[in-house]
């Protein structure tokens, strides 16, 4: 017992000492003080990545792949030390997620026509240097994955990040960099400025040297940067509804959409945010998220003083995002044990903790006379957004007629919502969900644009 006691004790300094060198060591590559210089330096590079073959991209992007993996309990601290936001654990996961699963060199694909008259092809070229504006929810794994991708696809890219999570942020991209160099690309491939800011935000979208912008984030940036002018990627909102109809594992769903909703404390803007559940079954599943999946259910005075601690009259109490739900229910004066992973209640979709994204483990839950009234329910609280929805139901006409009237990028089925990222289910990984833009899992080819290239009467062979 003694040696396992040390053993943890030395694996716990050494991330310690890790995060510090970390931290003392930013500022290396893609680092500067000025926007515009960052956007000169990104440039430059630029020049060299778009005359590298796919072979020299990937081996970058197989780099960036293996330091990520080799780094994802240090960026994993960092991310929660500094933002105070999310689960160590749970962001160790997404660390190796991107890593595994972002597409790289693979996702670009050359179509070709020839006939009587030649040969012509469309390939996928890069944009030049991207102007990307991350969050504070997943920082490091939203450069992490953007980077793969924009590189992959021959750019450069230049980010503004949240300002509250700056250091996380400057040691991704440090960490990119260095992966560049080592398999002999160049430095600046993702810049960024010590401190960004609305105005660095403003210089980045208005520069002459930036043809794309992504956004992922809140409403207000995604607005920003299709008012901006310029070709624009927006990833924002989501208020995922869970619908669960009379035909569902009733006990299987009650586990997924736990899991799903307290994967790093609801960070995740793919996450379960409210449940609409038919009428006929909607005290089985609160029976099982109470009595087997960790879930408190909190009074109605208890909802009133989680209501008036979570939401300001400017919106999300910041302090709130991102937290346990044993940390939410301490701030209201609730003492739960450890086991409590989430909060639910039931309301009438107008509840406030129902119809706000919050980014917390906090799941109301709507009734609904039938599949149809659930449907027309879940399709409110979305508000629009298109972005992530989920289903439990074993009716293959209900699903769809689900899926065709939520309209949304992301549609899960008898599954926790992280499936959608290939997190237990098939398919890629990506932090940028553009649903508003209309790309939707943003990946390589979303980071190109199309070029045609014509050989007249030439070339056909037949």
């Amino acid at each position: 017992m003694l040696v396992n006691e040390n053993l943890v004790q030395d694996i716990v300094q050494e991330v310690v000492a890790k995060m510090q060198i970390a931290e003392s060591a930013s500022g290396k590559h893609g680092i500067f003080t000025d926007m515009n210089e960052a956007i000169a330096a990104a440039k430059a590079s630029q020049k060299t990545v778009r005359k590298m073959s796919l072979d020299q991209r990937e081996q970058i992007i197989s780099n960036i792949r293996r330091k990520t993996h080799e780094n994802a309990e240090v960026i994993a601290r960092m991310g929660v030390n500094e933002t105070g936001m999310g689960n160590v654990g749970h962001k160790i996961l997404k660390h190796k997620l991107v890593a595994d699963k972002t597409p790289g060199t693979e996702d670009l694909k050359t179509t070709a026509w020839s006939g009587d008259r030649g040969l012509t092809l469309i390939e996928m070229g890069p944009f030049g240097v991207i102007g990307a504006i991350t969050p504070c929810t997943n920082p490091s794994e939203t450069v992490i994955c953007n980077s793969i991708g924009m590189i992959a696809a021959g750019n450069t890219v230049v980010f503004n990040p949240h300002p509250q999570a700056v250091k996380t942020t400057i040691f991704a991209i440090n960490m990119i960099n260095e992966a560049s160099m080592e398999a002999g690309g160049p430095d600046n491939v993702a810049c960024t400025v010590e401190q960004p800011t609305l105005e660095t935000s403003n210089v980045m979208m208005k520069h002459k040297d930036i043809p794309l912008i992504v956004a992922t984030g809140g409403p207000g940036v995604v607005t920003a940067v299709l008012s901006s002018g310029k070709r624009g990627i927006g990833a924002g909102a989501g208020n995922p509804p869970a619908v669960v109809d009379e035909t569902a594992d009733i006990r299987k769903a009650a586990e997924d959409i736990v899991n799903g909703c307290t994967f790093d404390n609801n960070l995740p803007c793919i996450a379960e945010k409210e449940i609409v559940a038919v009428e006929s079954i909607a005290d089985e599943l609160m029976h099982y998220m109470i009595s087997e999946q960790g879930c408190y259910l909190i009074s109605k005075e208890e909802q009133d003083r989680l209501t008036a601690t979570v939401l300001t009259p400017k919106g999300l109490n910041r302090k709130c995002v991102g937290r346990d739900a044993k940390t939410l229910l301490s701030m209201i004066g609730v003492t739960v044990p450890d086991n409590i992973r989430c909060i639910v209640f039931e309301g009438p979709k107008e509840h406030p903790l129902i119809a706000e994204e919050l980014m917390m483990p906090i799941l109301g839950m709507v009734r609904a006379k039938d599949i149809d009234d659930a449907i027309e329910k879940a399709v409110w609280l979305e508000h629009g957004n298109r972005h992530s929805a989920h289903i439990h139901s074993k009716n293959i006409d209900n699903i769809t007629k689900y899926a065709r009237e939520i309209d949304t990028a992301i549609l899960v089925k008898n599954a926790p919502s992280y499936a959608a990222l290939g997190f237990g289910g098939e398919g890629y990984c990506t932090f940028t969900i553009a649903s508003r833009t209309g790309e939707g899992l943003t990946s390589t080819k979303s980071f190109t644009k199309s070029r045609r290239c014509v050989m007249s009467d030439s070339l056909c062979i037949r």
